[in-house]
């Protein structure tokens, strides 16, 4: 009987023993959980695209080399009104949008592009020129679908206040690549396109609108080059009529001295 109590007891010493040691783990468990893991920040940025109404087939094909290189981009329908700017940062909340590149077209053949930080700006207006899809390009280099491009900035950017906040822009536009635990591969870049010149016009505060920034004043429009063409043009134009002018009334004088020292009245 001594021994048999003495073995229930000895069981119930070990069984208290593995009680206390799962409550113990418990225990490191519930403390664990309670440590709450930092959630990785994520870059989520998407990009609204649209036109107004004008654009031509070059302008057209532009957009869309833009839309294969731009990752989470979402096209909407052709704007009316080049008037009504303000209502693209509620079409860009509307596509859950915080990014917009907007191309204005204006007489059929020059295209300006505002890129936006949307809805509290900054906006970016500039000048798009010379230029040339990929279709026209036809280079080895592809780009695959949905995958990251890279932005590179000459170190004048860095120069300027318009070029910082220029370069700060683009680059929240353009998805960075998450870090990889065993590093980034060794890449070899090739140029796929499209090709084109922007020259800043102004930098607003707001989205589409505010206070101006910046203001190129080494900017003229493409309208006054093309008015300064034609008066040029004119100019030559009546240049050219006052040297005829000029040349028959020296063929009238001619022709009356030559009337006058005739044979018929010198020997009359």
């Amino acid at each position: 009987m001594a021994t048999l109590l003495k073995a229930q007891t000895s069981n119930a010493a070990k069984a208290d023993k593995k009680r206390k040691r799962t409550a113990d783990a418990m225990d490191v468990d519930d403390d664990a959980s309670l440590q709450i893991q930092p959630k990785r920040k994520k870059n989520k940025q998407r990009v609204m695209l649209l036109s107004s109404r004008g654009v031509t087939h070059r302008m057209r094909h532009l957009m869309n080399d833009l839309e294969t290189l731009l990752p989470h981009v979402k096209k909407d329908a052709k704007l009316d009104s080049k008037n009504q700017l303000h209502l693209l940062p509620e079409l860009a909340d509307l596509n859950n949008c915080n990014n917009t590149l907007y191309f204005e077209a204006r007489r059929h053949e020059d295209l300006y592009l505002w890129a936006a930080k949307t809805p509290n700006g900054p906006s970016i207006k500039m000048h798009v020129q010379n230029i040339h899809t990929m279709d026209e390009l036809k280079m080895t280099g592809n780009c695959l679908k949905g995958s990251r491009g890279l932005l590179s900035f000459d170190k004048a950017f860095d120069d300027s206040e318009w070029g910082r906040l220029t370069k700060e822009v683009f680059t929240h536009i353009v998805e960075k690549d998450p870090l990889k635990p065993n590093g980034p591969p060794e890449t070899s870049l090739v140029e796929i396109g499209p090709r084109f010149v922007l020259t800043p016009i102004r930098i607003f505060e707001g989205a589409f609108s505010g206070t101006t920034v910046y203001s190129n004043p080494e900017f003229i429009s493409p309208a006054a080059v093309r008015s300064a063409i034609r008066r040029e043009q004119g100019s030559k134009y009546g240049q050219r009529k006052h040297a005829e002018q000029d040349s028959q009334r020296r063929k009238e004088l001619r022709k009356l001295e030559e009337d006058e020292l005739a044979v018929s009245k010198v020997f009359a």
